[in-house]
């Protein structure tokens, strides 16, 4: 019976590791765009600063993130497939073997399968 318990611990610690790491979302970047995120004061001058802003997707949201720091300024590829967790208002995720934290600046409902964005009326000429 002393054999019993030690084994049951074991197993439940196991399925609550496996449990968490399932727990990851997938997404993927579906777009990138530069922002403006603040101003920087050189002497009399003042300059706008840009930020990559990117869109990632998951099954059922969109999250527009950024990096947070400006000396991180690498882009990363569209289309790539990230694995992700959320918290509070910051993102961590991994693309292609690389680890990123991206602060969440707006989330929205990801458009429904198989929809897609309205296209503007093409006009003909006569």
């Amino acid at each position: 019976m002393k054999n019993i318990f030690p084994a049951l611990a074991l197993v439940a610690l196991g399925l609550t590791v496996a449990s968490a790491k399932d727990s990851a979302t997938q997404g993927t970047i579906v777009s990138e765009n530069s922002v403006p995120c603040g101003s920087q004061a050189k002497g009399k001058k003042t300059s706008e600063m840009m930020c990559q802003e990117y869109v990632i997707r998951t099954a059922t949201t969109d999250y527009h993130v950024r990096q947070e720091k400006e000396a991180h300024k690498e882009i990363l590829p569209i289309s790539a497939p990230v694995e992700l967790s959320l918290s509070k208002d910051r993102m961590k995720f991994k693309v292609n073997g690389k680890s990123f934290e991206m602060l969440i600046v707006s989330e929205a409902a990801a458009p429904a399968p198989g929809t897609a964005a309205p296209v503007p009326p093409t006009t003909s000429k006569p």
